[in-house]
């Protein structure tokens, strides 16, 4: 069931129900995370690996403590900065903390959602959530309550709407190894912005076996139909066009000659080349073409500075599966 009521979905959770929920990156499947019970459906709802921790969402800063503890003084800075948002800290666990929530790790992912209706939620309950993206395992993360619905289906009780998600990709998850930080996922904030408060960042983004944080498997995000990405559109497409009839193409900015094949399905991420608009846009024109049953998606290329890099992320961890 699809709801704008929030007093309902807290009723939910109380009760150990989970709730997908909207925040400003993506939708999360949302479950107390004292609630053992509520965390393993999470993970069979989404068919998740149990090695993949989950990230907690708090109301504010100040509760960062009763999650965390031993936390690091830049952690503090970076929360004053960046919080309520789309940034997500690995930090050494309070030993209350779920095994599950941390999928048997000493860390724990914590981050303070920047969404008034999760916001508002969040105040109404005496406990934190855990909340992954509101997705089958592996495929295309949830931008709108209908992506959440048209995947999980009645898997979920109640799904909360609040409305796209204005970020679109998922939060920038950052820890610390040795007191120094490190990026585990770039994300919705870019990197240089927070290198700005941290100085320069080591990146770890990606592993083959038990991930640190969430987001770090090769293969992610991605869409049932096969998936390549190209810095050259037109060289691609016309390529493929001789072995596939039905095409979609994710392009950015203003490419009129394309108009005149008439095999592609286009679907526009940014007339301007705006990068934050192409996020809050991404996932939406992933789910849209994947329902089409094309042959092939085509994606362009971002340019790789700031949130082209994440948005780039994304193409590249989609597009893994088909080489």
């Amino acid at each position: 069931m699809i709801t704008t009521d929030i007093k309902l979905a807290a009723s939910f959770l109380t009760a150990g129900e989970v709730v997908a929920i909207p925040t400003e990156t993506v939708y999360g499947l949302a479950g107390n995370i004292y609630n053992d019970a509520a965390l393993e459906r999470i993970f069979r709802i989404k068919k998740r690996p149990m090695t993949n921790p989950l990230i907690v969402h708090i109301p504010k800063l100040e509760a960062i403590d009763r999650i965390a503890k031993d936390i690091p003084e830049m952690a503090w800075k970076l929360g004053r900065q960046f919080w309520p948002g789309a940034l997500t800290m690995v930090l050494p666990k309070q030993s209350h903390i779920s095994g599950i929530v941390s999928a048997g790790k000493s860390t724990v992912a914590v981050r303070v959602p920047d969404h008034p209706v999760t916001q508002e939620l969040l105040g109404m309950l005496n406990f934190p959530l855990a909340a992954p993206s509101a997705n089958s395992s592996g495929y295309i993360s949830p931008t709108t309550a209908l992506h959440v619905y048209n995947d999980l289906n009645e898997k979920v009780p109640l799904i909360l709407d609040g409305g796209p998600c204005n970020k679109g990709i998922e939060s920038t998850i950052l820890g610390f190894e040795d007191g120094e930080p490190v990026v585990y996922r770039m994300g919705s904030i870019p990197v240089e912005a927070i290198e700005k408060v941290t100085g320069k960042i080591r990146r770890k983004v990606s592993t083959s076996n038990v991930p640190i944080a969430p987001g770090m498997f090769d293969k992610h995000y991605a869409p049932h139909t096969p998936f390549v990405i190209t810095d050259d559109i037109h060289k691609t497409l016309f390529s493929f066009a001789v072995k596939f009839e039905h095409i979609g193409l994710m392009i950015y900015g203003e490419l009129p000659e394309l108009t005149d094949h008439k095999t592609a399905i286009i679907f526009q991420l940014s007339l301007t080349g705006s990068m934050e608009e192409a996020a809050q846009r991404l996932y939406d024109g992933m789910h849209q073409l994947d329902a089409m049953e094309l042959d092939l998606i085509i994606a362009l290329r971002f340019p790789e500075t700031a949130l082209g890099n994440s948005l780039n992320d994304r193409l590249q961890r989609a597009s893994f599966q088909h080489g």
